[in-house]
């Protein structure tokens, strides 16, 4: 099928974000997947299975990256290919390109090390490509509280779409039960969100989740998730 050029800007992405955010998660994934088709990839750290798990019930087809930075944990390698395994799954394993594997960058600048593991890996990902799919939620940080359903990313050029970005952690605790996943194994030993080995921590018990990451420093984030408004230029089927 033939694709025809589309621009989307600050009102009709308004206008989608204002739409899709009154559907279920379910939905939003299905439009995105026929809107963006293989133009659209989904990135999953894998610290569970929700968005991996919600992409591929949609189809199977969908192509979800897991951004090796070559300093996870082996749970979560080991995690993220148990559930491909399970539901059939499209899943991609991209790693950093210029630095070994054994190299500590993460002692020296974690900003520098996150740049070159994940950051610049996942720009390579999204070349060519018209839509990133995430699973950001407002609940997960204060930085994170203003997360659209739709949004533009100018700065690489794709429209992101977080199809869970209004849920709860009640919603996202109902969704596992609902459907019996399973649980990153390093939830069980206190970890609540899990990145490198390096730079996660377990928390106490009611702790803010973000907080057993980069502890100690100023660091939030690592980086991937800018969030800019502007004027692109997507294809749509």
């Amino acid at each position: 099928m033939s694709h025809h050029p589309l621009h989307l800007g600050i009102d009709e992405v308004s206008e989608l974000n204002q739409e899709l955010s009154e559907k279920s998660a379910e939905h939003v994934i299905e439009w995105a997947h026929n809107y963006f088709d293989h133009h659209m990839v989904v990135t999953s750290s894998f610290g569970d299975a929700t968005l991996a798990h919600l992409a591929w019930s949609v189809s199977p087809l969908i192509e979800v990256v897991l951004l090796d930075t070559q300093f996870l944990f082996p749970e979560t390698l080991s995690f993220a290919h148990e559930l491909q395994q399970r539901m059939g799954g499209n899943l991609t394993t991209v790693q950093p390109e210029g630095i070994a594997a054994d190299v500590e960058l993460w002692k020296l600048d974690t900003d520098a090390c996150c740049a070159v593991r994940k950051v610049a890996p996942l720009e390579r990902l999204l070349e060519g490509r018209h839509a990133w799919m995430t699973g950001l939620r407002r609940d997960d940080s204060t930085m994170r509280s203003n997360t659209q359903v739709v949004a533009l990313e100018p700065f690489r050029d794709v429209v992101k779409v977080n199809p869970i970005a209004t849920w709860s952690d009640a919603d996202a605790a109902a969704y596992k039960a609902r459907h019996g996943l399973p649980e990153n194994p390093l939830t069980a030993q206190g970890y609540a969100s899990i990145g490198c080995w390096p730079c996660t921590q377990t928390v106490e018990p009611g702790a803010d989740p973000r907080s057993g990451r980069w502890a100690g420093q100023d660091k939030t984030e690592c980086g991937l998730h800018e969030l800019r408004v502007s004027r692109v230029k997507v294809s749509s089927r």
